[in-house]
């Protein structure tokens, strides 16, 4: 299983409208990509126009599989226009003990 952390800095007045994306894109994702387990959005208590979208995937290889896609580039586009800077991403894999 690997976690990814999305981290984002959203356009002043876009908050709701990025929160209400996150929701549509999980629900597609659930749908379409069995292997998402889960995904959480997170909002900076120190500056609410910073996101963190956490989520588990049950591999690297569907993870990749979702960041290439049609789908994931659709998302990228539109957030263009609602997201302040260059949002990046970090991917953590669980260590089996």
């Amino acid at each position: 299983m690997i976690n990814v952390g999305l981290y984002y800095k959203v356009k002043e007045g876009h908050e709701k409208e990025f929160e209400n994306k996150f929701n549509e894109v999980v629900n597609f994702l659930k749908n379409n990509y069995p292997g998402l387990k889960q995904a959480k959005l997170y909002k900076s208590v120190e500056e609410p126009r910073e996101y963190l979208i956490y989520t588990e995937w049950d591999s690297l290889e569907t993870f990749r599989k979702f960041i290439s896609s049609y789908e994931y580039k659709g998302t990228v586009d539109y957030g263009k226009s609602i997201i302040e800077g260059r949002p990046y991403h970090k991917v953590f894999q669980e260590i089996n003990s």
